[in-house]
C-alpha cells in the first residue's frame, strides 16, 4: 500500500519534546516531511497532531517510532494514497 500522507492524533509524555518527535519521525525511511502541532497540554501528557508526507510512508515503522518515544496513537485522522494528492474542498451552507 502506497501511503503519501498520514495525519495522526497522538498522546505523548511531555518529554521528549515535539522537536525531538519531528526529528525522529523525519528520519524514518519514506517520511519526507513531518509537522508536529501541540493541541493540548495536561499535567503529564500532551496531545499532538502529527502530519507526515512522503512518496511512500512506511506506516508500521512510523507507528513503531511513535511508540518508542512513549506516544500512543489516539486516532488516524487522515490518510492519502495513490499517484496524486487530493485537496479538500470546503463548502459552506
Amino acid at each position: 500500500m502506497q501511503v503519501r500522507k498520514l495525519v495522526l492524533d497522538v498522546v505523548k509524555p511531555q518529554e521528549p519534546s515535539i522537536v525531538e518527535y519531528a526529528t525522529k519521525l523525519s528520519s524514518v525511511e519514506g517520511n519526507e516531511g513531518v509537522n508536529v502541532s501541540l493541541i493540548e497540554v495536561d499535567k503529564r501528557v500532551e496531545n499532538v497532531r502529527i502530519t507526515i508526507q512522503g512518496k511512500e510512508i512506511d506506516v508500521d515503522k512510523t507507528f513503531e517510532a511513535i511508540e518508542s518515544l512513549g506516544g500512543a496513537i489516539h486516532s488516524i485522522d487522515e490518510v492519502a494514497s495513490g499517484a496524486e494528492m487530493i485537496g479538500h474542498a470546503v463548502t459552506l451552507e
